[in-house]
């Protein structure tokens, strides 16, 4: 058995889906590695370092399972060997030809971010693993672009009042940013539509803003996402957001519906409401955005407000998102070996197998992406 580990290609991707530390654990399946060269660039893991762990370099050509960050290219597909596994985030509602041509190639393929959220995969949720250092790299970013301090400082020249930070959508990412903003000294207030995460947010220090009404409370889905809610919700909140974008100094925007453009929080109006020199970090950026004026991989300054939309924002931590990710590729792979024989062996009818395979037998398998 042989697994390969690929070097990204795409814009701004500097993870990578093994470390030497997870090589060992791999290894350990009764599995050898192979790692693409220069895979581990651009976080300071040499080649030398893989090999020293037991991997050997070369292609990913002739792998029985293949593991990636990003969803491999098509052409990349078509050079794995048929019947081959490959375990990437493969963002299967944006990449159709990817997940065409993977069947084509008799490949089966695995989703990380369709990893179900229940009790015994907790430690192979790559989503809330990578959004963790989302939400703090989130207010690092805003915190450079910011042209003042965060904390209330008081000095013999003067009282500096603490930054005020608005958080919009309180899942991993965001409750990381309140916890991170509130340790910069910042006065710290969040919203998001589920009213489970008033208790949450509260609980960091921060204060609950959200519009109060029975939709709110179907608000979650069983997966512990938030439903896109209906327009007349939505008008509610945008008149609340609208009030309180204009007291905020800066805000950092988290909102995202699996499979869906990101819901749209913050219109071209609301910003030229906020003051001069306010920051906004829009966190769904890649999905769409939750602000309407922000544009993916740019810094946008508008009416003295600058917006930021960082691509891959895990991946400005490449070292720690690295790691992270990739021991939750490590704990996903571990139950699908047999103990005994140490083969690899995949059971079609259990819970995580069934939501994560999108590809098997020449076939597009998941039910959200037939046809």
């Amino acid at each position: 058995m042989k697994i390969a580990i690929l070097k990204e290609s795409a814009t701004a991707e500097t993870r990578v889906a093994a470390t030497p530390e997870t090589v060992k654990k791999l290894q350990a399946l009764g599995a050898s590695v192979t790692v693409e060269s220069g895979a581990g660039d651009h976080i300071s893991i040499s080649d030398a370092a893989y090999q020293a762990a037991g991997a050997t370099i070369g292609a990913a050509s002739d792998a029985d399972i293949v593991l990636a960050v990003r969803a491999p290219t098509v052409d990349k597909i078509r050079s794995f060997k048929k019947g081959a596994t490959v375990v990437a985030l493969f963002a299967p509602h944006q990449n159709k030809d990817v997940l065409t041509a993977a069947a084509a190639q008799g490949l089966q393929t695995f989703s990380l971010e369709l990893v179900p959220r229940i009790t015994r995969a907790q430690n192979m949720d790559v989503l809330s693993s990578q959004a963790n250092l989302a939400g703090y790299r989130a207010v690092l970013e805003a915190a450079t672009v910011f042209g003042r301090a965060f904390p209330l400082m008081m000095t013999a020249a003067g009282t500096i009042p603490p930054a005020k930070v608005f958080i919009m959508g309180a899942g991993v990412a965001g409750l990381q940013a309140i916890a991170t903003a509130r340790r910069l000294g910042a006065q710290v207030s969040a919203t998001d539509v589920r009213p489970a995460s008033r208790e949450q947010v509260e609980s960091l220090g921060a204060t609950f803003v959200m519009v109060d009404s029975e939709e709110t409370k179907a608000a979650e889905t069983s997966g512990g996402y938030a439903k896109e809610m209906s327009d007349e919700y939505k008008r509610q909140q945008a008149e609340l957001i609208a009030e309180t974008l204009k007291k905020q100094d800066i805000v950092i925007t988290t909102a995202l519906i699996p499979g869906r453009p990101a819901p749209r929080l913050i219109t071209a109006e609301m910003v030229a409401s906020m003051k001069p020199g306010s920051v906004i970090v829009d966190l769904a950026v890649e999905s769409g955005g939750n602000c309407e004026v922000a544009k993916a991989g740019e810094i946008v300054v508008q009416n003295s407000v600058s917006i930021v939309g960082h691509l891959n924002m895990p991946g400005r931590i490449g070292v720690d998102a690295s790691a992270l990710y990739a021991r939750n590729v490590v704990n996903f792979l571990t139950p699908l070996f047999d103990k005994d024989s140490k083969a690899f062996a995949p059971k079609a009818e259990d819970e995580i197998v069934a939501a994560t395979c999108l590809t098997r037998d020449g076939a597009i398998v998941h039910p959200q992406f037939k046809g």
